[in-house]
């Protein structure tokens, strides 16, 4: 994986307070990816970037908003570093 201080790829979950993440730090969000739903930490400004946006539409076209299983990116990690990050 590329090294990048703004996108953190997490393997295992935090502890849990009032129902958020402790590891997720403020200005950020956790999105799942790949068939593995691999866990990144992502920055809110990525809500800007293009490319992600276009993920995005493509999430929500596959599986929809109200999943209640967390944001999911329907595509390989490596197609989601190369384009976001």
């Amino acid at each position: 994986m590329k090294r990048c201080t703004r996108i953190v790829k997490k393997e295992s979950f935090g502890e849990f307070e009032e129902g958020l993440p402790m590891d997720v730090p403020r200005g950020h969000f956790a999105v799942y990816v790949g068939e593995n739903r691999t866990r990144y930490i992502v920055p809110i400004s990525y809500l800007g970037n293009p490319q992600f946006q276009s993920l995005l539409q493509q999430a929500e076209e596959e599986f929809g908003f109200d999943h209640g299983s967390g944001l999911s990116i329907p595509c390989d990690e490596e197609v989601f570093e190369s384009e976001v990050v």
